[in-house]
């Protein structure tokens, strides 16, 4: 997984998707509708308004502003709106054939949200999110990673650990058994916390 490649995806989703509102935007706004009207003219298969088209146009060009200015941009942006469209389908769903339907929303409209909502979600963070980045990632940088030294153990540092524990529940724990038992807490599986146990000076 190239950098170029990631970013390239990055760029070329915000890029693509927002033309595509900028594109909605101006078209809706040609026609006029009514800026608050539940109901108004279908624009690529979509019903608009004035409200809704500005918003379109808006966003849109957010998207290509963003793949301009380079593929990480264009990530975290991608993530925010995908996020925002997902939850516009959602509400909007709710409020179809009511007077809060202030975006002229009908059932196309909220599918079209959900998907370019996940799409948004998708291509945002392609190669960016997942648990294990690989090293040619553009973003494996950012994510801080503590090595942390692998112990042989023969039960005697659980033993120990035990006993550390016991002795702090009880309040008769000295200041090193304390202090272990503190710096192993803050991490949860068990080689993390065998590891924090040990390494206290």
């Amino acid at each position: 997984m190239s950098t170029n490649r990631v970013h390239t995806v990055h760029r070329a989703g915000a890029a693509g998707l927002g033309g595509f509102l900028v594109a909605f935007g101006l078209a809706g706004l040609t026609l006029g509708a009514g800026f608050l009207a539940t109901s108004g003219p279908i624009v690529m298969g979509l019903s608009t308004n004035g409200l809704l088209s500005t918003l379109s146009l808006v966003v849109g060009v957010v998207l290509v502003g963003a793949a301009v200015r380079g593929g990480q941009v264009a990530s975290t942006v991608s993530v925010a709106v995908g996020t925002l469209f997902l939850a516009s389908g959602i509400v909007n769903a709710l409020v179809l054939d009511t007077s809060l339907n202030m975006l002229a929303f009908r059932m196309a409209n909220v599918v079209f949200s959900l998907l370019v909502g996940a799409a948004l979600l998708f291509v945002g963070a392609y190669g960016r999110f997942t648990v294990d980045l690989p090293a040619s990632s553009p973003y494996a940088r950012e994510r801080t990673r503590v090595e942390l030294p692998v112990h042989r153990t023969d039960g005697a540092l659980e033993r120990a650990m035990a006993a550390a524990e016991r002795a702090v529940a009880l309040h008769v724990a000295t200041v090193d058994q304390a202090r272990r038992v503190a710096a192993a807490s803050a991490f949860r599986t068990a080689e993390a916390r065998r590891a924090a146990f040990s390494n206290v000076n």
